[in-house]
């Protein structure tokens, strides 16, 4: 899954996209300018294995390491050499090899099989990392970086993490963002001194995230929120460790809001809690990360432990789910969670059975996730349901 400022991107096994949400600008690839309130599939993509949301435009990658793009491209950011926004897909020029792919509000980023890293679209505050503040309507090489192995786009800056741990940032820096131990803004990917050991980052509007492979997040930029988790409301230049943390897995930025995931499966979340986005039940910001109560085994993909793999049809359901799988397993039990946790269905599935039927009628639209389980194995699928 992946949200835009106002709209969302899911990838299936299958290779498909679906999209949802404000299409003011053609970000969800149907040829309209026509809002959708409801996930549909992006017709003419197909062998799509990543997904990225800028502000109001979409990237797809396929299998074939080629790009493809849509939606608002005043800057540039589609990579067609154009600013001419598209409403269906369009490949993104002269790219090959492409392994990965990030955004950040106007910007796209792109990282080569060959850990170089290619940018397009809006650089005024230096976030294509070229040492100029001029737009690049196709993708360009960063000269200076090498040996990048992670890439993660924030509102206006770009972070990129290199195989060895190191992390560089270019772009916006007003709030300490860069975690450069400044407010300056920089055109060319800077160290983050005394910062090692990052296995991931995660850029907000004007903070980032970093974790490191002893579990630790630390934070810098943006945190009158409370967006850092440090308990307190203090913008910081360099990075903090949020000490109430451990034995973190993924961290993800939101605007002004954070989100951890934990090795047990736990979401943790603080900063900016306008509309409920901290999940905690209230719209009190939060300084230091709380944990998410009745958010139990969740992971935020679909994960399978169990030795078989299952089929769900129709996916989005009208009420009835039918579900199959690829052998025949022990009796197991089924859970069908919201997105608070709350189990909303349970039933049984028998020894020797490979197919079974949901009644899903009772619940109302929107995303759940389907849990079959035996003893610590599980597999875990989302279901959409969608009269």
């Amino acid at each position: 899954m992946e949200t835009g400022y106002f709209h969302s991107l899911f990838l299936k096994k299958d290779g498909t996209v679906w999209a949802t949400g404000y299409n003011n600008h053609g970000q969800l690839g149907d040829g309209t300018l026509v809002d959708k309130l409801t996930p549909f599939q992006i017709p003419g993509l197909s062998g799509i294995t990543a997904i990225a949301a800028g502000q109001n435009h979409s990237l797809f990658l396929k299998n074939d390491s080629t790009v493809w793009s849509c939606g608002w491209n005043i800057s540039g950011q589609l990579g067609d050499g154009t600013t001419t926004q598209r409403t269906s897909p369009v490949q993104v020029s002269g790219l090959t090899g492409i392994v990965a792919i990030a955004t950040g509000f106007n910007h796209s980023m792109f990282l080569k099989k060959d850990s170089t890293v290619w940018m397009c679209g809006n650089n005024a505050n230096g976030e294509l990392g070229i040492g100029s503040s001029t737009n690049k309507t196709t993708p360009v090489k960063i000269p200076s970086l090498a040996g990048i192995a992670i890439i993660a786009g924030g509102g206006s800056h770009s972070c990129f993490v290199k195989a060895n741990g190191n992390t560089y940032i270019c772009g916006w820096g007003s709030s300490g963002q860069l975690g450069n131990g400044s407010t300056s803004s920089k055109s060319t990917p800077t160290l983050i001194s005394g910062l090692t050991n990052v296995i991931g980052i995660s850029g907000g509007y004007e903070h980032t995230l970093y974790l490191k492979n002893d579990g630790t997040a630390w934070a810098s930029g943006y945190n009158l929120e409370g967006q850092l988790g440090d308990g307190t409301t203090i913008n910081w230049l360099n990075p903090v460790q949020i000490t109430t943390l451990s034995n973190v897995k993924k961290v993800e930025a939101g605007g002004y809001h954070s989100m951890f995931l934990k090795n047990d499966s736990t979401v943790w979340t603080c900063g900016n809690n306008n509309y409920g986005v901290l999940g905690d039940g209230t719209t009190a910001n939060k300084n230091t990360p709380a944990k998410l109560a009745g958010l139990c085994m969740f992971t935020g993909i679909e994960e399978n432990s169990l030795n078989t793999n299952i089929t769900l049809f129709p996916n989005p359901s009208n009420g009835v789910l039918n579900m199959e799988l690829s052998s025949t397993i022990g009796k197991a039990t089924i859970i069908v969670t919201d997105l608070l946790g709350k189990q909303v269905y349970t039933d049984t599935l028998n020894e020797g059975m490979s197919s079974h039927n949901l009644n899903l009628e009772h619940l109302n639209n929107g995303v759940y996730f389907l849990t079959i389980s035996i003893g610590n194995k599980m597999m875990t699928k989302k279901v959409i349901v969608q009269k």
